[in-house]
């Protein structure tokens, strides 16, 4: 019989293939990185720099000052925090109701939700501007975080495929020892799905932090302004100083890779379970 282990040239071929790749994704954030340290003649120098001759770390302190970064920042993690906030909320109760509560109406509604899934945004977008402008909410940021309170249909799913997936023996215990839905829900559920509820955050977050689109349609006084649209702005009205627009991007992106490396175990974990059915 063949053993299934592969041999050491294999393995060795294997890493090296996934270094290549690993390093052809990484490229865009080293020369990201590279460009806000380099000084002005060493941006369109060709051969391109990737190391520059003289590290301007200057050009970090001098970013802060490039927009109004820190205002942009408190507005960004407002409204990212709250959406996060919302969807760890709703998306759960849902996804429980869903998942584990037998009611009449259940799987028509589970339907309608991956039909909702599969609507673009593009479509979606103008009537629901036309009910946030009637509400009188255009021109605030609640258009941004409160649609999370109502659930996200991707994260819905998410968490359904996950809680599928837990005995049904631990609520049927609880619910012999005179545990309420809510009591099980809370008590039981909820810290087995930890590592689902780390992942709908850490994707909610992110899709907040980086979101350009929401805050182009639904903010318009300057105070307001999120990091992105910040950036686009301040560089229509003024131009591209590189090495600045590039170091203030690597403090914007930063949040996002520590909070990711903080959390891929459990994100790897709940992306899996999730989808595991």
């Amino acid at each position: 019989m063949g053993s299934t282990e592969l041999s050491p040239v294999r393995k060795i071929f294997s890493h090296l293939m996934l270094v290549i790749v690993g390093a052809f994704f990484l490229s865009p954030f080293l020369w990201m990185v590279s460009t806000s340290l380099k000084a002005n003649d060493e941006l369109f120098m060709w051969p391109p720099v990737w190391i520059p001759h003289v590290m301007e770390w200057g050009n970090y302190p001098a970013a802060l000052d490039y927009i109004p970064f820190f205002k942009y920042l408190k507005n960004t993690m407002t409204i990212a925090g709250l959406a996060t906030f919302a969807v760890l909320l709703s998306c759960p109760l849902v996804a429980y109701s869903l998942a584990r509560i037998p009611w009449r109406g259940a799987k028509p509604l589970f339907a309608v939700t991956l039909i909702v899934m599969m609507l673009p945004y593009q479509v979606t977008m103008i009537p629901i501007f036309i009910a946030f402008k009637n509400f009188g909410w255009v021109g605030t940021s609640i258009p941004l975080w409160l649609p999370a309170f109502f659930g996200a249909p991707f994260f819905i799913f998410l968490l359904r495929q996950f809680f599928m997936g837990l005995p049904k023996e631990l609520e049927d215990a609880a619910r012999i020892d005179g545990a309420s839905e809510l009591r099980i829900y809370w008590q039981i559920i909820l810290p087995l799905c930890r590592p689902a509820l780390l992942t709908i955050a850490l994707f909610q977050f992110m899709g907040s932090w980086t979101d350009y689109q929401g805050p182009l349609i639904y903010l318009s006084d300057e105070s307001q302004y999120t990091l992105m649209l910040g950036m686009q702005s301040f560089k229509s009205q003024h131009g591209a100083e590189w090495q600045m627009m590039m170091a203030t991007l690597v403090m914007i992106t930063l949040p996002i890779i520590l909070l990711y490396f903080f959390v891929q175990r459990a994100f790897i974990r709940g992306i899996t379970f999730s989808g595991i059915k």
